[in-house]
């Protein structure tokens, strides 16, 4: 059985930190029904909102820094966990797993698993904003998407790497291109999906948040946008 840890960055998340926290704890009481042991960490980046106190509520080990800057964040969450942990899961505060996660991302057996993501609130975007974003995605089927709201990796290779860099975007995509550099095994199970929103109000630069964001707000031609992915 594994001892895993999972970690959140937060940067003023009260509205989406409860049920994110709450799906959390439905995905760690799965988990320790098959005997695993979890421990939660929310780390609060810069926070200025009621994050703390939802954290402080769900009973999770807060952490707090003032770098704006995710990469950081989800370091320091993992300097956070105690020792003896043998696995790390990796999801945002705007962001729901399913009871199964924890169990499907361990269970694959590779040092790193990359999931897929659900945008929630699909029928509240604007027709516009669901007809690019889906032919952004047709674009771009085939190639691999590494998110940082559905991520796993064993502690041994995170340490190996040297964790992750102090990014501010795309601090998923830099560790998985230096842990397949590497040569480490990997799973790509884009039908291992959480539930994410569909947000435009970018937390970090270049992230999902700002792609929709360039979609919806996008004139002319969008083959040019980012497609946050390893090819």
């Amino acid at each position: 059985m594994a001892r895993i840890g999972v970690v959140v960055p937060a940067h003023n998340e009260e509205q989406h930190l409860p049920e994110c926290l709450r799906a959390l704890r439905g995905a760690a009481d799965h988990a320790r029904g098959l005997g695993h042991e979890v421990t939660l960490v929310v780390v609060l980046d810069s926070c200025q909102d009621r994050s703390a106190a939802i954290a402080a509520d769900h009973g999770v080990i807060p952490v707090s820094v003032t770098a704006r800057n995710v990469g950081v964040a989800r370091h320091a969450g993992v300097l956070a966990l105690p020792p003896g942990i043998d696995w790390l899961a990796f999801t945002d505060a705007d962001t729901c797993v399913p009871d199964t996660w924890l169990t499907a991302l361990y269970g694959f057996g590779t040092e790193a698993v990359c999931g897929g993501v659900h945008l929630s609130q699909w029928q509240g975007l604007s027709p516009m904003l669901r007809t690019r974003y889906l032919a952004h995605q047709r674009r771009n089927v085939g190639r691999r998407h590494v998110h940082g709201a559905n991520m796993g990796i064993s502690m041994a290779a995170y340490q190996r790497l040297g964790g992750f860099r102090p990014l501010r975007c795309h601090e998923d995509v830099d560790l998985i291109e230096r842990h397949l550099a590497a040569h480490g095994s990997l799973t790509w199970a884009p039908a291992l999906r959480v539930m994410t929103s569909a947000r435009c109000q970018a937390r970090a630069p270049e992230g999902l948040g700002a792609l929709l964001y360039a979609l919806e707000y996008a004139r002319n031609d969008t083959r040019s946008l980012p497609a946050q992915d390893v090819g």
